[in-house]
C-alpha cells in the first residue's frame, strides 16, 4: 500500500489497516490518529512528526522507521518490533509498550511518562534525557543501555536488569527497584532518594564508597 492510499482511504473515513504492507512510505507529518495498524509492516517508514495518537500498532515492525517527534500518547505498541527505530523526541506518554523489541534504539529525549514497559527489551538503547517520570518497567532488559539524565522518579523497575547501564545523573527518587540487577552499572552522581532498594544486586557498580555503603544497606533490608 503506498502512502497515498492509504491517506486517502483514511481520509474517507477508514480505520482499519491491520496487516498493511507499508515498507518504506513516507508518512513524515501524517495525521493517523485512532487507526489500527495491527500488525502492519513499517520497516523504514517515515513517520517523522506523525500524529499516532492512540494508533494501535500491536505486532507491528518497525524496524529502522523514523520516529523523530512523532505524537504516540496512548499508543498501544505491544509487542512491537522497534529494533533501531529513531524516537528522538518522540511522546510515548501513556503508551503501552508491553514487551516491545527496543534493542538498540534511540528514544534521546523522549517522553515516556506513565508509560507500561513491562518485559520490554531496551538492550543498549540510548534514552539519554528522556522522561520516564511514573513509568513502569517490572522485569525490563535495559542491559548496556545509556540513561544518562533519564527522569526515573516515581518509576516501577522491580525485577528490571540494568546491568552496565549509564544511569549518570538519572533520577530514581521514589522509584521501586526491588530485586533489580545494577551489576557494573555508572550510578555516579544518581539521586537515589527514597527509592526502593531491597534485594538489588549492586556488585561492581560506579558510585563513591560512601553512597555505595548506603545503597548496600539499604539492598540488604
Amino acid at each position: 500500500m503506498t502512502a497515498t492510499e492509504l491517506l486517502k482511504r483514511y481520509e474517507a473515513g477508514e480505520r482499519d489497516f491491520r496487516g498493511a504492507d507499508l515498507r518504506g512510505v513516507n508518512l513524515a507529518g501524517a495525521n493517523l490518529v485512532g487507526a489500527n495498524l495491527t500488525g502492519a509492516d513499517l520497516t523504514r517508514a517515515n513517520l517523522t512528526r506523525a500524529n499516532l495518537t492512540g494508533v494501535n500498532l500491536a505486532d507491528a515492525d518497525l524496524r529502522k522507521a523514523g520516529l523523530t517527534g512523532a505524537n504516540l500518547t496512548g499508543a498501544n505498541l505491544r509487542r512491537a518490533s522497534l529494533h533501531g527505530t529513531n524516537l528522538t523526541g518522540a511522546n510515548l506518554t501513556g503508551a503501552n509498550l508491553t514487551r516491545a523489541a527496543l534493542a538498540g534504539a534511540n528514544l534521546r529525549g523522549a517522553n515516556l511518562v506513565c508509560a507500561d514497559l513491562t518485559g520490554v527489551n531496551l538492550r543498549g538503547a540510548s534514552l539519554v534525557c528522556a522522561d520516564l517520570t511514573g513509568a513502569n518497567l517490572v522485569c525490563a532488559d535495559l542491559t548496556g543501555a545509556k540513561l544518562r539524565r533519564v527522569d526515573l522518579t516515581g518509576a516501577n523497575l522491580a525485577v528490571a536488569n540494568l546491568t552496565g547501564a549509564d544511569l549518570c545523573y538519572t533520577k530514581f527518587r521514589g522509584a521501586n527497584l526491588v530485586g533489580a540487577n545494577l551489576t557494573g552499572a555508572n550510578l555516579a552522581v544518581a539521586n537515589l532518594t527514597g527509592a526502593n532498594l531491597r534485594g538489588a544486586r549492586l556488585e561492581g557498580v560506579n558510585c563513591p564508597d560512601t553512597v555505595l555503603r548506603d545503597l548496600l544497606e539499604r539492598a540488604r533490608v
